[in-house]
């Protein structure tokens, strides 16, 4: 089976399921819609509650920036099975991240964050509709690009964040809003699009192979990572362009 260039996607990832056990399409995309709409109502409580209480708001989001990161970082060393105890977690948690990431972005940016969503989902049903017209192939080749980009992009936004913290210092150009700074955006963006291709295609065949059904809160979950991933990089490309 193809691997995906999703860390959370791959091929152990599926085994087989039997009669109605099996993992559909529908179930995948109906579990996505459900960890989607927890991360928006959650999203908007703290925006709220980051607008009212500065104070509390900042602890909200930096209480979802550690727990979506512990419960990302579980799914790699628990059964499949907690997906669907995991996922609508890390959901919630991200929330708690992205309303006042969003608040802030929207209060310096007006109306950034409907067009970041938009895009967000416009480029979804693009990669979705490049896929199933075949217009761009998965491959082995990209499977090993694709973890080798998202790869370098970890260790960058992780050098980033180490040296916010510690330095006054950061990482040169690629935060700004000069060239180098909106490519090394859209080079991100295009990355995050492209690993669409390869989640769509390892669903269907995990599908096709019969997967057992629990296994669609572990595929709506990879899905979703990268759903979040696009957004944050989306809104970080749109204010750099508004603030050139």
């Amino acid at each position: 089976m193809m691997k995906s260039g999703n860390p959370y996607l791959h091929n152990d990832s599926f085994g087989f399921g039997t009669g109605q056990n099996k993992m559909t399409l529908e179930g995948v995309a109906n579990k996505t819609m459900l960890l989607l709409g927890i991360c928006i109502f959650v999203s908007f409580a703290s925006w709220v509650t980051f607008t009212i209480d500065p104070a509390i708001g900042t602890i909200l989001f930096f209480l979802g920036v550690i727990g979506s990161l512990i419960a990302a970082f579980s799914m790699w060393f628990i059964d499949k099975r907690m997906a669907m105890y995991l996922g609508p977690i890390y959901a919630a948690f991200e929330g708690l991240v992205l309303g006042p990431f969003s608040g802030i972005m929207e209060a310096y940016y007006p109306g950034i964050v409907v067009q970041a969503i938009s895009l967000t989902f416009g480029l979804f049903v693009t990669m979705l509709v490049i896929y199933r017209a075949k217009l761009i192939k998965p491959s082995e080749n990209l499977q090993i690009g694709l973890a080798s980009a998202m790869g370098a992009i970890f260790l960058i936004y992780m050098a980033s964040f180490i040296l916010a913290i510690a330095t006054p210092y950061q990482i040169p150009y690629i935060h700004g809003n000069g060239l180098i700074g909106i490519g090394f955006s859209l080079l991100v963006i295009g990355v995050a699009a492209l690993t669409f291709v390869m989640d769509f295609d390892f669903i269907e065949k995990g599908v096709e192979q019969g997967a057992p059904k629990h296994l669609e809160w572990y595929a709506a979950f990879g899905l979703m990572i990268t759903l979040v991933w696009l957004y944050v990089e989306l809104l970080r490309l749109l204010s750099k362009l508004r603030s050139r």
